[in-house]
Parts: structure tokens; C-alpha cells; sequence
């Protein structure tokens, strides 16, 4: 059986709302907001419809991978502007693409504990404005540059220039990659695809169920936690805009491997987009919901972080979900809805494939027999990161939200959040509705 551990949250942790922006797919150029812009987006109108002011937070707590260089501890710069005022601490996490997870598991443990009662917390990305950065070339040259005094000496250096030192170096193509294995995460997901037989066809067939879900989702209104956000032009934005809604298996079928350019498997279709979003949920205590007469969303019942090898990474939800189930004596039937991060087709397969492996699930998690088949109807219902996009600061926020309304919309009690995180770990979070 898997290692035994104690529940990571073992006083009430409540969720009483949340909101995001529409996740808007990055399109060659920056976005139109900057990834504090997005925070302010989905935070104000989200405390507008609360009966207690934001100076009344104990503290927010914000996940983002790559602030900007004047947002750079962003959970206090989102506090700030909406308003919590000078005394409320705001703070930033970073877990790679987990981090608006974790920081709704560092926002619940200080609830668990006593430490606060009443906490804004959640996660934000504007992957669209990563940094371009010189190289260390060029870092030089400006140095040593600045420190001429005399006008031929300028010219000279300026003569030196080559475009060796123009060349950028990609903060996001950096940020995608692990440098302890000197893997991109698309190799990661290649890797996996060969390990579980994971064919092309099996690929792009989910990819285009995941476009078909987000498609059907928003036509019956299931996403009523996105807020319109209006940009600086006036422009307004009301959906998660990198639907394909005429995605088929031909067209995605066309498109060529991007990783392993020659045998390769991973395309941009079947790939989590490039994506500017924030989430934000308002977690707290039994008796802030009391003080405050507040509804209830839900719940936060546990929670689990795992690590496995980096090349391996996108296995991370299944390393982390079955400790959770253990921990909580459920099997796989018990749990009504699923949201795994759609980082690739190839990684969430590989996830559902691994738990159904004997061996896998002896040799690596620990656990005799098989944990069991997630059922396809209860993953994902409404799309995932390959359709929504993949905000890495914001997505675990994201699909923590979406659960909790999945479940009230389908009087459903219980769920499971999960993500793969670059560098090799998983994180994964129960959910509870707060059955009437």
C-alpha cells in the first residue's frame, strides 16, 4: 500500500467565492493587460459582491511565475490596489505551474492553523509579456560602455558590436525548460508518450474533445466565475478566446510535431496555449464565515505535493492524487468530477494509463493492484488547458474554481484538482461542496 500520511488540513477551510478574467491567448504580441492588471481584473469586481471590505483580509497571497519587473512581489501590488489598504500583508509563491495552487494551500494551512481567518488568494500569469533578456555579452559591453568618458573611446566600443550580442535570450523558452535534465516540458510529454503507447491519433482525439467540452461549456453558461475585463482601449473581453470551435480530427491531424521535429508526437494542437489570466478565491475560517454571515462554495479538505523524476514531470498528478485518495480512505469512484491540467494530451493520458498499470503502481507509487480508471465523462467536463490555455501562475487557481462550481451545478459532493509542475511534482487538492 502507499506510505501513510495525516491529513494536510484538519480544520474547516472554506471557500465562499472566486472569480477570474477570460483567458486570452497570447497572439505574437504582449497582451493588453500585464499580469497585476489581470489580478485587479478579477479581484474587483469579485469584492464588489462581498458585505465585507477588503481591509478585512488577514492577508493575500498571489501565485506568478514571471511578474513583470514593476509588479515583482505582485500579492502585495494586488493588494494595494484593490483596495485591503497599508496593514494587509500580500505575498507571492511560486511553483511553477502549480503556483496558483499552492497558494491556496499556503492560504489554507494559515486558516488551518489559527494564523488568519479571511484571505484572497489565487494566481495570475501574463505569459504573453515574459521577458526578452540580454545575453551576458551584451550585459558586458553595456557595463564596461558606460564607463568610457572620452567620445573616440564610445565609438570604438560601438565598433566592437557584433550581433552575437543582439541575440535575446527567451525568458519563456528558458522558463519552459528544466535545466537540471535540460528538458523542455514538450520533450517531457514525448517522452511519456512513448513510455504508455500513447499514439498521435489518441493525442489530438483528446485535444479536440477538450476544444468540443469549452465549446459546449460556455453555450450552456457553465463558466459564470469569468468577469468581463475591458483593456486600457475600451476593448472588453468575456470569454476564454482560444477555442477552436471548428477543431476536427483532420485539421489537428495536419499539424507537425514541434519538439521532436522528426519522430515526434507533440503538437501545438495538442498542447496547453500559451495564455494572460488570473483567478482569485476567497478562502475562510469557520468563524469568518460566521462574523461575516458568508455563503459557502466549499471546501479545501486536503491537499498533497509530490516529486518524481524531472523528465518525468508529467506524471505529477497521478504521484499526487493517489496518496490523497489514500490519505482520505476513497477509491476512484468516490471522487464525482476530475480536473487535470491539460499541459499535454500526452500527459493526461499518460496519468490515466500509469494508474492503470500494475507494475507503474507497484514500482512507483507504492500500491499493490491498480488505483483504478478515471472516468473520461468526469475529467475535464468543460475543457482544460488545451482549449482555456495554461496561465502557469493562474491555472491552479482555475481549475480549484471550476470544480467548486462543477460541483455545485451537478449537486455533486466531491472532487479532485490536479496539475503537473515543471521540474518534476505534482500537486493535487480535494474539493468538497457544501451539500444543502
Amino acid at each position: 500500500m502507499a506510505k501513510s500520511r495525516k491529513k494536510s488540513i484538519n480544520k474547516p477551510v472554506y471557500i465562499v467565492d472566486g472569480s477570474r478574467t477570460p483567458f486570452l491567448k497570447a497572439k505574437g504580441h504582449v497582451g493588453p493587460l500585464h499580469a497585476a492588471d489581470l489580478a485587479v481584473a478579477a479581484g474587483k469586481p469579485l469584492m464588489e459582491r462581498q458585505n465585507f471590505s477588503a481591509s478585512e483580509f488577514d492577508e493575500v497571497v498571489l501565485g506568478c511565475v514571471m511578474p513583470g519587473p514593476n509588479e515583482v512581489n505582485i500579492g502585495r501590488v494586488a493588494a494595494l490596489r484593490l483596495e485591503c489598504g497599508d496593514a494587509v500583508p500580500g505575498w507571492t509563491v511560486q511553483r511553477n505551474c502549480a503556483s496558483g495552487m499552492q497558494a491556496l494551500d499556503s492560504a489554507a494551512f494559515n486558516i488551518a492553523s489559527g494564523r488568519s481567518n479571511l484571505v484572497l488568494a489565487g494566481g495570475v500569469e501574463a505569459m504573453s509579456h515574459a521577458p526578452i533578456l540580454l545575453n551576458d555579452m551584451m550585459v558586458n559591453w553595456l557595463s564596461d560602455f558606460s564607463r568610457i568618458k572620452k567620445p573616440a573611446g564610445k565609438i570604438k566600443a560601438i565598433s566592437q558590436l557584433r550581433g552575437k550580442h543582439l541575440k535575446p535570450i527567451i525568458g519563456l523558452i528558458c522558463g519552459l525548460t528544466d535545466p537540471v535534465v535540460g528538458l523542455n516540458m514538450g520533450q517531457t510529454a514525448e517522452i511519456l508518450a512513448d513510455r504508455f503507447n500513447i499514439s498521435r491519433a489518441d493525442m489530438d482525439e483528446f485535444a479536440v474533445e477538450s476544444h468540443r467540452k469549452l465549446a459546449a461549456g460556455q453555450d450552456n453558461g457553465h463558466f459564470d466565475e469569468i468577469e468581463i475585463t475591458y483593456d486600457t482601449a475600451g476593448k472588453f473581453y468575456d470569454n476564454d478566446d482560444g477555442v477552436r470551435r471548428d477543431s476536427d480530427i483532420n485539421g489537428m491531424s495536419k499539424l507537425k510535431p514541434v519538439f521532436d521535429r522528426r519522430f515526434g508526437k507533440v503538437t501545438a494542437g495538442n498542447s496547453a496555449q500559451i495564455t494572460d489570466g488570473a483567478a482569485l478565491l476567497i478562502l475562510a475560517s469557520e468563524q469568518a464565515v460566521k462574523d461575516h454571515d458568508l455563503n459557502v462554495l466549499g471546501r479545501i479538505s486536503d491537499s498533497h505535493w509530490a516529486g518524481l523524476d524531472p523528465s518525468q514531470m508529467g506524471l505529477g498528478p497521478a504521484h499526487a492524487m493517489a496518496p490523497l485518495l489514500s490519505t482520505n480512505k476513497l477509491k476512484v469512484d468516490d471522487v464525482d468530477y476530475w480536473e487535470i491540467n491539460e499541459a499535454f494530451a500526452a500527459q493526461v493520458l499518460s496519468c490515466i494509463a500509469a494508474w492503470k498499470e500494475e507494475k507503474y503502481c507497484r514500482e512507483n507509487l507504492n500500491i499493490s493492484g491498480t488505483v483504478g480508471e478515471i472516468p473520461r465523462e468526469r475529467l475535464n467536463v468543460d475543457g482544460g488547458g488545451i482549449s482555456i490555455g495554461h496561465p502557469v501562475g493562474a491555472s491552479g487557481a482555475r481549475i480549484v474554481l471550476h470544480m467548486l462550481h462543477t460541483l455545485k451545478r451537478n449537486k455533486a459532493k466531491r472532487g479532485i484538482a490536479s496539475l503537473c509542475i515543471g521540474g518534476g511534482q505534482g500537486g493535487a487538492m480535494l474539493i468538497e461542496n457544501e451539500m444543502e
